[in-house]
């Protein structure tokens, strides 16, 4: 009957009979910023929109810098390369993640390596960090290497999940006791706050992400945010083929990447950052009728832990069993409600198959359990 139930909610809180997991909403002046674009023909990687986006970015999050780029995965890649990853190197991160998070670790030459998650982030869990690297890793010279391959382990990589925050702040003690590179994979949490500090900005380097289905987008693109000046400037100059600036000349001074983000791309995001805050309200609104809803069943919401504030941008139920979650799977979406299960680990897909793991207890047990349910903005007018 909950089921149901859940359907008539739904459809009564978006007023249609299908509804999707998260959509775009473009009610501001994305088509004036736009045709203001195309008008000033300047749609590629040089425009006015691409520096006012990422000024605004900056600011938002409270970062010294913001360099955009064409998705979020490029964005962490260039984060990793930006920290130093080499070929040969391991990067820890989790097993219960988007595929794009360990695709850029591999774009470095390097492996990832899967530690657990805790239950109420599904974010990385400190204390699994911790325990992993007091058994398998040890200091030499100014790096961590991993005494079972003897590869130096150069970054770690934790993922703010859906938007939640994970105990990032623990995280980065940690890192800085092991000499790791903290980069945060802050994709989905553009909007999220731990002990009032953005998600991205704890960590060396942050990457954010503009995808269509992200709580504000650009068509596709992505972000790094940091507050190092020095690895600013390089990051906006290897994102742009690493070309030295001259009127006419064509000189480059390594190897870069054509990463930068259009114009176009970039116009979009200044008008969907205006309407962000409003987006950020409405979507607690509908947080707290699903709270409501969910309230004393035996389906248990995950909402952000003590000193956190989540964007809210995918909301996630933990169901009592792989078959609860299967049964309420079928049946949202045969009757045009859509719900997600969470990602298949990484350590189970065959690339990452032969990377090192620690137990996974809980990363396993919430594959097994978490649903997504729609989450976008119906109209922010």
């Amino acid at each position: 009957m909950m089921k149901k139930e859940f359907l008539s909610l739904v459809k009564d809180i978006y007023g249609t009979d299908f509804v999707p997991l998260h959509r775009p909403v473009f009610e501001g002046k994305e088509k004036q910023y736009l045709m203001e674009c195309i008008d000033s023909n300047f749609v590629s990687s040089v425009g006015e929109k691409v520096t006012e986006f990422e000024e605004l970015t900056a600011k938002f999050t409270d970062s010294k810098f913001a360099i955009a780029t064409v998705n979020g995965t490029s964005a962490l890649h260039m984060c990793l390369h930006l920290a130093g990853v080499e070929r040969f190197d391991e990067v820890i991160t989790q097993a219960l993640t988007f595929v794009a998070t360990c695709n850029a670790i591999t774009y470095c030459g390097a492996s990832p390596v899967f530690i657990d998650v805790d239950k109420d982030t599904m974010g990385m869990s400190p204390s699994s960090l911790e325990s992993f690297l007091d058994e398998f890793v040890e200091i030499r010279g100014d790096y961590a290497y991993n005494k079972n391959s003897g590869k130096r382990i150069k970054a770690c990589v934790p993922m703010h999940t859906f938007g939640f925050p994970c105990r990032i702040e623990e995280i980065s003690s940690i890192c800085s006791q092991w000499n790791l590179e903290l980069v945060e994979d802050a994709a989905e949490s553009l909007g999220s706050f731990y002990c009032a500090k953005h998600t991205g900005t704890l960590g060396s380097l942050g990457a954010i992400s503009y995808n269509g289905n992200k709580i504000i987008t650009t068509g596709g693109g992505g972000m790094i945010i940091t507050n190092d000046e020095s690895l600013a400037i390089r990051a906006k100059h290897i994102t742009t083929t690493a070309k030295v600036p001259h009127a006419y000349e064509f000189v480059h001074d390594e190897i870069g990447f054509n990463y930068r983000m259009p114009n176009l791309n970039a116009a979009l995001g200044c008008a969907q950052m205006e309407t962000l805050p409003k987006m950020l309200e409405i979507k607690e609104s509908i947080i707290a009728r699903y709270g409501q809803f969910f309230d004393g069943s035996r389906i248990k919401m995950i909402r952000p832990i003590e000193g956190a504030t989540c964007n809210n941008w995918l909301s996630a139920i933990i169901l009592n069993s792989r078959k609860d979650r299967d049964g309420f799977l079928s049946y949202t979406n045969e009757n045009g409600v859509m719900t997600r299960p969470i990602w298949r680990l990484m350590s189970d897909l065959e690339m990452f198959q032969d990377c090192q793991k620690d137990g996974l207890e809980n990363s396993r047990w919430l594959e097994e359990r978490v649903v997504n349910i729609p989450s976008s903005v119906p109209s922010i007018n």
